[in-house]
């Protein structure tokens, strides 16, 4: 197997600098004691950090979003295994308009689809309550947890599902103790990036949300209108490493997993 070049990592390194320049920034500038967005700054500070725990509505939204986002993910993986597991192993009626309508989110714009939640919603009283947020976000971040799962199942050899059968494990059993533990990293995998990507809303969530369901992205891009302060980047530092963890978690349980 070939290696890169020098030329090839620099490429990378600049790439990865890149990327990650603007987090730096977020994160080093949650730190200072000035009023203002500023670097350099002299020393370092807790300044905007404490008006975090000041400002409950901050930590009342967080919450929120983060209770949103593991109800979306978990109910979105109910539906996107067993719908992956359906389209990868068996060919039935209808399996081409099953895949097009589970898909069908990522191809409409969010403003439209968020319209059309809103009116769908009025009509069954579910406009600004938790669980039409719970329903907008899981018919969003769906069809990228079919695709994760999809990606897992195709790389799995169906003879190792059969071979199980053959020595008398039923459907059932064959899941839990053969299928699931070996597509588990791309389940994992497909819970971060929905739960991720349910965090991370604004628009669907600014048509669906009432007054007292505000989420996180909501309470930043409210509170950005009026002017931007340290204290937004503190937040968002805070946002930043609950993922970060989050995906940090998933990487040691994936290895073990391997191993």
């Amino acid at each position: 197997m070939s290696r890169n070049g020098p030329l090839a990592l620099a490429f990378h390194a600049l790439f990865l600098a890149f990327i990650l320049a603007p987090l730096v920034v977020v994160i080093a500038v949650s730190f200072t004691g000035q009023g203002y967005l500023a670097l350099p700054f002299d020393g370092l500070s807790l300044r905007w950090w404490r008006a975090i725990g000041d400002n409950p509505r901050f930590l009342e939204s967080f919450w929120y979003s983060t209770r949103l986002g593991v109800t979306a993910a978990t109910i979105s993986a109910l539906i996107a295994v067993p719908a992956a597991l359906a389209i990868a192993r068996w060919h039935f009626p209808g399996r081409g308009t099953l895949v097009a309508i589970l898909a069908s989110p990522l191809m409409i714009p969010h403003v439209v689809l968020g319209v059309a939640l809103l009116r769908f919603f009025s009509g069954f009283g579910l406009s600004g309550s938790f669980a039409g947020l719970v329903a907008a976000h899981v018919i969003v971040i769906t069809p990228y947890m079919l695709r994760l799962v999809g990606a897992g199942l195709s790389g799995l050899d169906p003879r190792i599902e059969r071979a199980a059968e053959s020595l008398g494990a039923d459907r059932f059993t064959v899941f839990r103790r053969v299928t699931l533990p070996l597509i588990a990293p791309a389940v994992i995998a497909g819970f971060l990036l929905a739960f991720t990507l349910s965090m991370d809303d604004l628009v669907i969530a600014s048509f669906v949300s009432g007054p007292g369901a505000t989420t996180l992205p909501m309470r930043l891009y409210s509170q950005v209108r009026l002017g931007v302060t340290p204290e937004i980047n503190a937040i968002s530092t805070l946002l930043i490493g609950a993922v970060s963890l989050a995906v940090l978690g998933a990487s040691v349980l994936t290895a073990r997993r391997g191993r």
